[in-house]
């Protein structure tokens, strides 16, 4: 008998869930001026992180199944629900974008001392109880539109898993010019130090404090 902890399963899910955190907190993701600036296009680092990770991790899933170190069907990918993934997209954008959290990020402002990181946890908690307890009442609205059998970009247009790498590497690349531009524009992404004070970014490159306005 081993202890819980100590399983090989969940022992790697805490070290993957760790690192994950590591790399939230030195992205600057612990703060939420980090998301909201995002949705300013003030700062793009959101951007430019999370999708550096969706490449690499496509980039990854090609070359173990393709060298069939995994089987290809190895993989569990969940059924599209296209009417309950937009109204669960609608919601959870715009808490994020009110709040400057998703999920991760507010577990990682808790543990760096952020206490509205645990009131987004609190509320993350009550709207799933919330939701279990209407689920019955919305489950038609919750299994309609069901998406094609074909649950990848590549079985769905029929074309190359290498063509959607490809695609999703020049949409990367355009990204972060795009998000280079705007940044410049909008005086530089966010700095660690702005990410731990009172101030914030505002257009034309100017920092607001409670107190005073510069720029």
């Amino acid at each position: 008998m081993t202890l819980p902890l100590l399983d090989d399963g969940v022992a790697s899910g805490l070290l993957c869930g760790l690192l994950f955190g590591y790399v939230l907190e030195h992205a600057g993701f612990g703060s939420p001026r980090k998301l909201t600036a995002q949705f300013r296009l003030s700062d793009w680092s959101v951007f430019k992180v999370m999708f550096t990770a969706i490449v690499v991790a496509a980039i990854g899933l090609y070359g173990v199944t393709a060298t069939e170190l995994v089987a290809a069907d190895g993989f569990y990918i969940p059924t599209t629900f296209f009417w309950a993934m937009l109204a669960g997209g609608i919601l959870v954008g715009a808490g994020m974008a009110v709040g400057g959290y998703c999920p991760g990020t507010s577990a990682v402002g808790l543990a760096t001392g952020r206490l509205d990181g645990l009131f987004f946890i609190i509320g993350m908690i009550l709207g799933t109880a919330v939701f279990a307890a209407v689920f019955e009442p919305i489950a038609g609205f919750y299994y309609a539109a069901e998406g094609p059998e074909a649950q990848t970009l590549s079985a769905l247009f029929g074309i190359p898993t290498w063509a959607v790498l490809g695609f999703l590497i020049v949409i990367a690349v355009l990204g972060f010019r795009l998000g280079t531009r705007f940044e410049r524009r909008f005086g530089g992404a966010l700095t660690a130090g702005q990410l731990n004070d009172d101030g914030d970014k505002t257009t034309g490159g100017s920092v607001e404090t409670s107190n005073v306005r510069t720029g």
